[in-house]
């Protein structure tokens, strides 16, 4: 069924119209040998497919890559270790083989000595709710109906949760944001948004955790250092690509005048100073009551 206005998030159909790489996303490799990939992977790209997905995803792209050189078979292609949010950025690992494939993951805890995120999040409202320069957050995690993971406050919520580990030390603290550095214990889904923004700490551009700032048209989480051990080799080895630049310079200099995220500009009066008008997409309740030559109007608008 093709996908309707009304069902797309605010924020996607916004990268969708401005994104100058929107669904052609590219990768970088970093390294490659017989049995792994290192490849540095772009926000707005899935790690590897989902059922009833059709997007392009980093897996897919290895594949064509290898099938190019000549080198792709049956036994050597690209297998999944670990993964990155579709919004995160950064260095991910693949195995090319299936022998390679379930030696890491079963010693993935042990071969990996360093893997850091860098982040840009909001700061607290409250400024009695700031975290330390470092620390661990360790709360469980659960997830929402929508598959999204959430720190559980309320007593009553009784639904299941798993362990999760983040470490985490402030790079840079600025007047409305913080430059995070982060590690992890644990690789839960979410685990790092869902930490900072129980925290009081959402990150920059993240629509699922409420921020009220995109200032980078993205999410700002990156995937900055993978160090561990070689597989086959046990050689060391370690690969780092920063995240922009702009960042650390954005939270230094503060953002006293935000602009309204994209996907909250429908809810803000047009009155509000600086107000940009959203495309006028119905709601479901409204699309509900149109008929299908209403619907066809409206849709012919966008």
């Amino acid at each position: 069924m093709k996908e309707t206005l009304h069902h797309v998030k605010a924020s996607t159909q916004f990268k969708r119209e401005h994104k100058a790489d929107y669904g052609k996303e590219r990768i970088d490799i970093l390294y490659e040998d017989k049995d792994i990939i290192v490849i540095n992977k772009p926000s707005g790209m899935l790690s590897c497919p989902y059922p009833g997905s059709k997007a392009k995803t980093a897996l897919d792209v290895i594949e064509k890559l290898m099938r190019s050189k000549g080198t792709f078979s049956k036994e050597h292609r690209p297998f999944v270790v670990h993964r990155l949010d579709r919004d995160t950025s950064g260095v991910m690992m693949f195995a090319l083989n299936e022998k390679v494939q379930h030696k890491v993951m079963a010693s993935w805890h042990t071969m990996v000595s360093e893997r850091l995120y860098r982040a840009v999040a909001e700061n607290p409202s409250n400024p009695k709710h700031a975290l330390a320069d470092f620390g661990l957050i360790d709360d469980a995690l659960a997830q929402n109906a929508r598959h999204v993971g959430y720190v559980p406050h309320d007593k009553d919520d009784h639904a299941k949760t798993v362990e999760a580990r983040t470490h985490y030390r402030v790079v840079e603290r600025g007047k409305t944001h913080t430059l995070f550095e982060l590690s992890l214990d644990t690789g839960k889904k979410n685990q790092i948004r869902a930490h900072l923004a129980s925290k009081n700490y959402p990150l920059a551009g993240d629509e699922n955790y409420r921020a009220k700032t995109d200032p980078f048209f993205r999410l700002a989480l990156h995937a900055r250092t993978l160090e561990f051990e070689h597989p086959v080799t046990g050689e060391k080895m370690k690969f780092e690509v920063p995240e922009p630049a702009e960042w650390e310079e954005y939270v230094k200099k503060g953002d006293l005048h935000p602009k309204t995220p994209v996907w909250k500009q429908e809810r803000i009066s047009s009155s509000k100073k600086d107000f940009v008008p959203p495309k006028n997409i119905p709601s479901r309740k409204e699309n509900r009551k149109m008929d299908f030559i209403q619907r066809g109007k409206m849709s012919g608008q966008h």
